[in-house]
């Protein structure tokens, strides 16, 4: 297996920001929320991280708008 291989046995964790972790206190999670729980996924092997796509949204339908 070549180095450009790699993600064949990978541990990929997809992160939804918005429920994953709040960074901010306001209940919604965001991105420093995600980032300050990367050590957590480190410790449970994960070797990439998928961030779900961030936008902003007026939240008409729940994200999804």
């Amino acid at each position: 297996m070549t180095t450009h291989e790699w993600w064949r046995h990978a541990v990929v964790y997809q992160i939804y920001p918005k429920s994953f972790a709040d960074g901010n206190g306001d209940g919604i999670g965001d991105l420093p929320g995600a980032i300050s729980r990367l050590d957590y996924l480190r410790d449970l092997g994960v070797d990439a991280v998928w961030f779900s796509p961030i936008f902003p949204s007026p939240q008409c339908d729940g994200g999804y708008d």
